[in-house]
């Protein structure tokens, strides 16, 4: 019933998000060089407050300019100065302007920084990312002074947010980036207290996430992207989320946001990266297949009561019902469907039945070069080119108020690398 998907959330920390729809995180790359959120921004997340979500969630942003997710992040890393506190300001006040809720994601890209941005990335330790292209560089394994800098920094980020108008927070922890390298037994192979055992693996994260809810208080909403599992073969697996997500309610956290996969296994897009995925022990749901992570989340439901939030693969109606009744999912996080369709919840909760797909977000080369494909090598560099699209679809969005689906994720490609290596060279 669609009335399951109209219904209010109430949070543990009393705040009300007014319906089951969210806008995912999406990396927007259309801040200033100076990191600070533009117009082209307000205009994005205008668009999608005027969408009918009840949630929506900003891309990283940023605790540290010299790890940047990708150019074009918004950087909060102190304190800011008045046009910085009005830049944002003006954000929040656009992205709230119906009435829902608009949480800031606080990142650190660690290893996964671009060479053009950091040639030599802080990371927990001196493991490189392995995936081919020299797009990443060497890092330098943080010291413990560095660490606490950093945990410092996600609570600066979060009480600016909070000062300038987000309704929450999200702490990221997923897909790879620093909190999520931590986690992981291949990328943390630390000999002292942030290494080795989960409980010291996961102590990063545990103090980011103190560092935030002593900054913003107990009745501001605080929220956690935890992988699932990273799909690799000695990763962070399933066992070691649900003993994370178990510490993350035990520490004020409102909602744990479930996803899964790295840049190295891209899981979170729905394809297979440079090795074949590992395996998790976790039942498998028949009747909502196209949902990447529902599954896992059915799991967590039986070890802890926070309210999940269930991200990827989402097209129909029909599933995303079906995850809220039967509770594999508190709230559906919609994502590459609102690159195009910005009013995507307010046509589901009027009765669409599903979200259309496009052709050129399904795959880089055209079907007389599908075959291209096989090359593991070429499938990990394609992966990021339909990534490209997506980014063009944003940018279009932002500067000109409208999507182009028609592009060709050639054209996306050579669009974005264009916007880059400009933004760049104005740093």
């Amino acid at each position: 019933m669609i009335e399951s998907l109209t219904q209010p959330l109430t949070l543990p920390c009393g705040a009300v998000i007014s319906n089951r729809l969210a806008k995912a995180a999406m990396t927007e790359g259309l801040a200033s060089p100076a990191g600070r959120p533009t117009a082209a921004l307000e205009t994005l997340y205008g668009l999608w407050s005027d969408g009918g979500a009840g949630m929506l969630l900003s891309g990283n942003i940023q605790v540290d300019a010299d790890h940047l997710e990708r150019p074009g992040n918004v950087i909060v890393d102190r304190k800011p100065d008045d046009e910085m506190r009005a830049a944002l300001a003006s954000w929040a006040a656009a992205a709230t302007r119906n009435g829902n809720h608009f949480w800031g994601q606080i990142s650190h890209a660690g290893r996964q920084t671009q060479t053009n941005v950091n040639k030599h990335p802080k990371a927990p330790s001196a493991v490189k990312l392995g995936l081919p292209g020299g797009q990443f560089g060497e890092p330098v394994p943080l010291t413990t002074e560095e660490i606490q800098e950093i945990v410092k920094r996600f609570g600066v980020c979060a009480s600016v947010c909070k000062e300038a108008g987000f309704t929450g927070v999200q702490v990221h922890a997923a897909h790879g980036y620093l909190l999520s390298q931590f986690l992981s037994p291949r990328s943390n192979q630390r000999t002292d207290a942030y290494g080795g055992s989960l409980e010291n693996r996961a102590r990063a994260l545990l103090e980011c996430v103190a560092s935030v809810r002593s900054a913003v208080g107990p009745d501001f909403p605080v929220a956690v992207k935890l992988n699932s599992a990273d799909f690799q073969k000695g990763g962070f697996a399933f066992e070691d989320s649900l003993q994370v997500a178990e510490w993350l309610e035990q520490a004020s956290v409102d909602l744990i946001e479930i996803s899964g996969g790295t840049y190295e296994q891209p899981k979170l897009l729905g394809v297979e990266g440079m090795e074949e995925v590992e395996e998790q022990n976790v039942r498998h749901s028949t009747k909502m297949r196209e949902a990447y992570f529902v599954d896992f989340a059915l799991a967590m439901q039986e070890k802890v009561s926070i309210p999940l939030m269930v991200t990827g693969g989402f097209r129909q109606r029909e599933v995303m019902e079906q995850a809220v009744e039967s509770g594999g999912a508190d709230l559906i996080g919609l994502g590459r469907p609102m690159c195009v369709m910005t009013d995507a919840p307010k046509q589901l909760l009027g009765g669409l039945d599903a979200l259309p797909r496009y052709e050129s977000e399904l795959a880089f080369f055209p079907p007389w070069l599908s075959w291209l494909n096989a090359i593991k090598p070429l499938r990990a560099m394609a992966t990021f080119g339909v990534q490209f699209w997506f980014y063009a679809q944003l940018d279009e969005l932002g500067t000109q108020g409208r999507a182009i689906p028609g592009l060709s994720p050639f054209a996306a490609t050579r669009r974005i690398m264009g916007l880059q290596k400009a933004w760049l060279a104005k740093r």
